[in-house]
């Protein structure tokens, strides 16, 4: 405690910039406490909306908004909302509170034995709420109502379903989060296990039903029908059971007995149809056959249509478990997985006698690395396989030599699209993709026609299953495929702009702008360029037109389509689009219209200083909601039938009035290469420009684009605490940076340093005392810059490569995959490989140029980095060190490339303050940055106390 109050009173500000009475710096105190905004979802009849408010720490509570009378209701603790269909009801999670879990925590109590969650259920517009204990999980259907299934981890007694129904139905009468229903029996409770009891609940009559030892469930879409994969009735039975309940009869038809399992239940759209896999294997096997049962209305029960023996099945192959089986949208398909069939483990081999060892070959399509991180999506790896319910006849569409099938029509289509890298993987090793070729499928008899071959691009498809189309990233143009003729049509080459990336500065080809959408019956095509949406005919007999009417490229205004409706799969004629808008001139966003028929310049409907985000619309109403921010505001919910007048309803972190906030601003100036130069200027609410205020520079590439971004007081995985600086008195400046293929290093030096230098033009900033802080890629031209330039009263580099030379061929971990990609045509821009040009790779390591280092600097190189190896931290210490600088490093056990930990968040947010208050501030140097903390007080001593006087 001692330690921690005086880690606070070192951070005091030591300069002469005294705060108002009123208004007090940010300190580490507050993180926990600060709120943001989660999930939230609006009803179908637009009149009400829930959210969730989040602190950083601690009991989440749940808002419900009814817009008629705009009253709020609170529910503590309360999150992962679900609003019914019929707008009817409300039902939710309700978490236990957060210092009940971290004292079971800090007790080391079993993962059975933890606090477990509860549901509440709110008949909206009602005072009451019913909570039910111990709860697992819990569905809705996602187009039906007045039915829920509840999933606890509780037996029922057999002679309290009567009391239970009877305390559960009175829907007016409240019962407290907290309430244990004493129906349930606390020593019959399976915490912990794949079972548990389903409660089936219709939201209506508060009648309510129960099935034990259930493993799995899933309603149909219209809630007409529940799936339920039941464990056997019989004392110790190792068989399930699969059960249709019929949610209006109350009832219970068995569709498949003495199954060992149950997966990827499946209803099709009506709910009339059902699929599934099963197997009847002993549990003790050492292989498992699952086949593919199906069931429709009518039938006594589920029989198996597709197994191992199925005529065309590939031999040796079986319908996989791992497969996801769906119906198609007209339910005459039902679509699923195969694989070949994995040998059995060979019970005879002992393990201490195996040797372990990886062995990696120049063939392989994937480095090892790469193999032994997605060894578990390997082992589930299967292949598109289709069920012709009208002729009961199956073909296998994806194999090993064309893994990914995308199916078109929603299922509906003749032609599958199908795509494979196969034969062009070892060359990602430096390029950073593959090469893909692609086929036309046919869906009935698996016949292929070649579409194009070896495309550095992607594929994608019309709604309706017309065309296929892609984009060369070589070629830099769209092109369509006619599933019908077969004719290859460049859609964008008569565009007079640009539909590829004009401000790329990576070496390697542009990427594209992407595409609105389409038109019903795939008759036109919607593309983006910079600023603007064209029409686009995919036929090409029809020229491009532009739907914006140029006025996105003439005030440098962005134009993109917001999909407010998840079933959308094409546009209707008269439509009139929602489109997100940002200036690049000004940095404002907002909302526009455009209507499809009617071509012109899109009406504003908000652009202003703020950030907008999460618009959606009620399903059945014209009501929309939206998160709105600012930098000195935090994202608020707003409602309404207009988006630009809508009602703000939340409220969050009114505590940020009672301290020194900031402001933010748009920076220009020009580059020492003569370029027009950005970034965003942050200062302190309480401003002075008779004050000199000391500057913390942070950068990555380009950042101005956030200027309305809030940014919150939070302990961050590593990069700057912007808000909590500015608090205390620094200025903190965020430069865009655009790079010069070859030269990063010197790039990042013409960007920052010459912003540096303009600042420093001005009396109110402390010349004398500014630094620079980056993390990762921003880390990397920090520790370039300290060679570069002596400007600097000191340096924080997270996570940096200091030696590209040995940097260039390591692992990306977290991926398993080579990094040489990144150097050659990705972030690190150097264009070349290291035979190619090693010169570019000495020039711009930092470690070959150590010696002109006169900067105090810091790092922080975390050992389970999976992204920088964090040797590169280690060379450019030990480099320093050897050469007497001043250089700490801070290496968080078992952290990744960015802290995930909350305590490692809140750890290094006080070493930095504490480390720019030195330096900047002349703050007396604490322990760990004077003297350091030896390996034998590690855990006892954080050393953020003043060094010993």
């Amino acid at each position: 405690m001692k330690q921690l109050l005086l880690a606070i009173v070192i951070g005091l500000p030591f300069f002469s910039n005294a705060q108002p009475p009123s208004k007090k710096p940010l300190d580490h105190s507050v993180y926990d406490a600060w709120q943001s905004i989660g999930a939230k979802a609006i009803s179908n009849n637009g009149q009400w909306v829930v959210y969730t408010i989040n602190p950083q720490e601690g009991d989440a509570t749940l808002v419900i908004y009814d817009r008629k009378t705009g009253q709020q209701r609170y529910i503590p603790r309360a999150s992962n909302a679900l609003i019914t269909w019929d707008a009817r009801y409300v039902a939710f999670t309700i978490k236990p509170a957060f210092k009940d879990t971290r004292q079971a925590r800090i007790k080391k109590t079993k993962a059975a034995d933890m606090p477990k969650d509860s549901l509440g259920i709110i008949t909206l517009g009602d005072t009451g709420m019913v909570c039910i204990p111990n709860v697992k999980s819990f569905k809705a259907p996602s187009k039906g109502s007045g039915f829920l299934a509840i999933l606890t981890d509780y037996k029922a007694k057999t002679d309290t379903s009567k009391k239970l129904d009877s305390l559960l139905r009175n829907k007016h009468k409240k019962i407290m989060q907290d309430m244990v229903l004493d129906a349930y029996d606390d020593k019959a409770a399976e915490a912990g296990s794949e079972n548990g009891t389903l409660l089936i609940r219709n939201l209506r009559t508060s009648q309510q039903d129960t099935l034990m030892n259930v493993q799995d469930y899933a309603f149909s879409k219209p809630g007409n029908a529940l799936l339920i994969v039941k464990k056997g009735e019989k004392k110790d039975s190792l068989y399930s059971q699969v059960l249709l309940w019929n949610t209006a009869a109350r009832h219970a038809d068995t569709l498949s007995r003495n199954i060992t399992a149950a997966k990827q239940l499946a209803f099709d759209e009506k709910g009339e149809q059902i699929a599934y896999l099963a197997d009847r294997d002993s549990l003790k096997a050492l292989q498992h056959f699952f086949s593919l049962y199906y069931f429709k209305k009518g039938e006594d029960s589920a029989s198996v249509i597709v197994n191992k023996n199925t005529a065309d099945m590939p031999a040796h192959w079986n319908v996989s478990e791992n497969g996801n089986v769906t119906f198609s949208k007209n339910g005459q398909r039902i679509y699923f997985g195969t694989a070949p069939i994995v040998p059995p483990k060979d019970t005879t081999i002992v393990d201490f006698e195996v040797a372990k060892v990886d062995i990696w070959n120049y063939r392989d399509d994937y480095l090892q690395p790469t193999q032994l991180k997605n060894l578990s999506q390997e082992l589930k790896r299967n292949y598109a396989a289709v069920y012709h319910l009208s002729n009961q006849s199956f073909a296998q569409l994806g194999d090993k030599t064309l893994e990914t099938i995308l199916l078109t029509d929603e299922g509906n289509g003749e032609y599958a699209l199908g795509y494979t890298d196969a034969g062009q993987r070892i060359a990602a090793q430096w390029t950073g993709r593959t090469l893909k070729t692609a086929y036309l499928e046919n869906i009935h008899n698996g016949q292929r026609k070649l579409i194009r071959k070896d495309l550095d691009g992607q594929f994608s498809y019309s709604p309706g299953g017309h065309y296929v189309i892609w984009y060369s990233l070589q070629e830099k143009n769209w092109f369509s495929y006619n599933t019908a003729t077969g004719e290859i049509i460049n859609m964008t080459v008569n565009i007079p702009t640009k539909v590829y990336d004009e401000t790329d500065d990576h070496p390697d080809a542009p990427n594209d702008y992407g595409f609105a959408g389409w038109s019903e019956e795939d008759r036109y095509w919607y593309v983006y360029d910079r600023y603007d949406i064209w029409k686009v005919d995919p036929s090409g007999k029809q020229a491009p037109t532009m739907l914006t009417d140029g006025a996105g490229r003439a005030q440098q205004r962005r134009y993109r389509n917001l999909r407010l409706d998840e079933e959308e799969r094409f546009f209707e004629p008269k439509q009139t689009l929602i489109l997100e808008t940002f200036d690049e001139t000004t940095k404002e966003n907002g909302y526009a219209t455009v209507s499809l028929h009617a071509p012109k310049a899109p009406e504003t409907l908000v652009l202003s200083p703020n950030t907008y985000a999460g618009l959606a619309k009620a399903k059945d109403a014209a009501v929309y909601v939206y998160l709105k921010a600012s930098y000195v505001a935090s994202p608020d919910i707003y409602v309404g039938k207009e988006i630009a007048t809508a009602t703000k309803i939340s409220a969050i972190n009114p505590q940020q009035a009672q301290y020194n906030w900031g402001t933010a601003e748009l920076y220009k100036w020009t580059t020492f290469s003569g370029k027009p130069a950005e970034g965003i200027l942050y200062k302190p609410e309480n401003f002075d420009s008779t004050k000199h205020y000391p500057v913390i520079i942070y950068f990555y590439e380009k950042l101005s684009d956030n200027l309305y971004a809030y940014q919150p007081p939070a302990p961050t995985p590593s990069r700057l605490n912007i808000s909590f600086f500015v608090s205390r008195g620094y200025l903190v400046f965020a430069p865009d940076i655009t790079y010069q293929t070859g030269h990063p290093g010197q790039s990042a030096y013409d960007y920052v340093v010459s912003g540096a230098r303009s600042l420093a033009q001005h009396s109110w900033t402390d010349s004398t005392n500014m630094a620079i802080q980056g993390q990762s890629w921003g880390g990397y031209q920090v520790a370039y810059l300290v060679t570069a330039t002596s400007l600097f009263k000191c340096a924080w580099a997270g996570a940096p490569v200091a030696n590209m030379t040995s940097a260039y061929g390591g692992i990306r971990w977290e991926s398993g995959v080579n990094r040489q990609f990144q150097y050659e045509h990705g972030q690190t821009r150097i264009g070349a490989s290291l035979w190619e040009n090693p010169a570019l790779y000495l020039e711009n390591s930092p470690l070959f140029h150590l010696p002109s280092v006169t900067t105090p600097l810091m790092i922080m190189s975390n050992d389970a980095d999976g992204a920088v190896p964090w040797y590169q931290g280690i060379e450019l210490f030990t480099g320093l060190r050897r050469l007497g600088k001043p250089v700490w490093l801070l290496n968080y056990n078992g952290e990744a490339h960015n802290l995930v930990q909350r305590q490692n968040r809140k750890d290094i947010q006080r070493r930095e303050q504490q480390f720019f208050d030195h330096f900047l501030k002349g703050a007396p140097a604490p322990q760990w940055l004077e003297k350091g903390v030896p390996a034998t007080e590690k855990g006892s001593n954080w050393g953020f106390d003043e060094k010993e006087q």
